[in-house]
């Protein structure tokens, strides 16, 4: 399978989107068509890369390192399926909750723009190109958080702007840096180059600089303050999307550039790594516990769970690198989950305070199950997913030593459940108010009750089904602790 592909269908269907730009419904129907047919492009190539290893395309035939070359191994194969299928989710919402203003704003082709550029940022082989689509979906994501043009949304917008803009500078100054000191951009030229350097810590100044770009788009502490201004202020639909992919892309990209080009010279910020795991783990759920509305509290845990991936990553070792795909593919799941069932319940309320909502363990049976299969499954009550994603990164970290991180991934998945008991004692088991029953809106229409059970399944799923999920985890890390078959397969033996 070409690995254009996942490019292609969604770029296609935004230009198709943009030539039908009064045709409302085709739109909609557009962005469903172009997210389905990237989620079954994604699980195609999974399967493929698990059978047959790496896939490299080196587009317009020129061989790297000069020319542009696409990789796909199993952890980008799995980030590209599960992005295309949140993105699934969110456009099926979207038909029901976007408004036909903000479709003749060019929703729909920025939303798919949004899945090209994460799409691209997975399986780029270089890193001027990995900035490149960075900013296809970063673009994306600054017009898709002000479309609506509430004071609000601007506000957070600013916020999200600003530090991602100044990210991307970090980022590009490292790079440049990078150029400077092994003149390549390609991936496994950089790390074929730096094996051959004595004291590979010269890498170190442009290292850090793109580490910390990584940092501020994954949301870690302390870089994380623009989130939880930010995400809570678009459509529900946009903010699940958001939730699930932007700072999991993030994310990604510090798993791959430390086990990749950035190794050589980062093995003594193995430490480094891990206290930003537990600040971020400890800040974000502090944030989340203090917090009255849903959506804030959901936004706080984003930085919460980040950190928990970064915990397994940071011990570099098979279960842990395995156990963070395992939480990786489990959070953007459930996180996305989590914000669209937050609008079938502000849909119902008009709100997503927690004060002003209740009743809904009688009320919505629907929206009880869905959240609670979410709630507890992201707060690790077993055996939903969360608890083996949880087990995992805890194992690796006793096996590393690593005591305190240890100690801070159970005191951290203790206080992730009392702030998804909040939810749940203020929001679903008091019966609402007779003041309150009159402000009830209409109950939320199918199109957005579909995607929020397409996911509870998929989280039930991967709970007591998990294993072919958690093997293909263990696998994963085959490919990024052995950086030797990337080099070879980009390159071909060159010397």
């Amino acid at each position: 399978m070409s690995l254009l592909l996942p490019l292609l269908i969604p770029f296609a269907a935004a230009i198709v989107a943009l030539g039908f730009h009064g045709r409302i419904a085709l739109q909609r129907w557009l962005a469903v068509v172009g997210t389905l047919l990237s989620t079954i492009t994604g699980m195609a190539l999974v399967l493929e890369v698990d059978a047959t290893g790496l896939q490299v395309l080196h587009v317009g035939g020129w061989a790297a390192p000069h020319g542009i070359t696409l990789v796909a191994d199993r952890l980008s194969a799995i980030m590209m399926a599960v992005s295309s299928l949140v993105a699934f989710a969110g456009a099926i919402y979207a038909m029901e909750e976007i408004e036909e203003s903000m479709i003749r704003r060019h929703f729909v082709p920025l939303f798919l723009l949004l899945l090209t550029g994460v799409n691209g940022a997975c399986i780029t082989g270089d890193l001027f190109n990995l900035y490149v689509w960075f900013e296809v979906l970063l673009c994306s994501s600054f017009v898709l958080l002000a479309l609506g043009c509430t004071r609000e949304q601007l506000r957070g917008c600013l916020k999200y702007v600003v530090l991602n803009l100044f990210a991307s500078t970090l980022f590009l100054i490292g790079v440049g840096l990078l150029y400077g000191k092994v003149g390549s951009l390609n991936m496994a030229d950089i790390a074929l180059k730096l094996e051959g350097i004595e004291n590979a810590g010269i890498t170190g100044s442009s290292g850090l600089l793109i580490l910390l770009a990584f940092g501020v788009k994954a949301g870690i502490f302390p870089l994380f303050f623009w989130l939880p201004s930010s995400y809570p202020t678009p459509p529900f639909a946009v903010s699940a999307v958001f939730a699930g992919l932007l700072t999991k892309v993030g994310v990604y990209s510090m798993i791959h550039s430390t086990t990749l080009y950035l190794a050589p010279g980062l093995e003594a910020w193995d430490n480094l790594l891990i206290g930003a795991a537990l600040t971020t783990m400890i800040a974000g759920v502090l944030g989340a516990v203090a917090q009255t509305g849903i959506r804030r509290i959901l936004s706080f845990h984003i930085i919460s769970q980040v950190g928990y991936i970064l915990a397994g990553a940071a011990v570099m070792s098979v279960a842990g690198l395995a156990a963070a795909i395992f939480y990786l593919v489990h959070h953007i799941i459930v996180k996305a989950n989590l914000f669209l069932v937050a609008g079938l319940i502000h849909r119902r309320h008009g709100s997503d305070t927690i004060s002003k909502t209740g009743g809904l363990l009688q009320a919505s049976p629907f929206i009880t199950f869905v959240f609670f299969v979410s709630a507890f499954s992201l707060a690790g009550l077993p055996p939903l997913s969360s608890f083996w994603a949880k087990l995992g990164v805890l194992q690796a970290g006793l096996q590393a030593e690593a005591w305190l991180l240890s100690a801070g991934i159970v005191g951290v998945g203790v206080l992730t459940l009392i702030s998804m008991l909040k939810i749940w004692i203020g929001s679903f088991w008091p019966p609402q108010e007779e003041e309150e029953e009159a402000k009830t809106l209409n109950t939320p229409a199918p199109l957005m009750w579909a995607p929020c059970a397409l996911l509870a399944l998929c989280t039930l799923g991967m709970g007591f089904l998990g294993a072919p999920v958690y093997d293909l985890a263990v696998r994963a890390p085959e490919d990024l602790l052995q950086p030797q078959t990337y080099i070879q397969s980009v390159l071909g033996g060159q010397p």
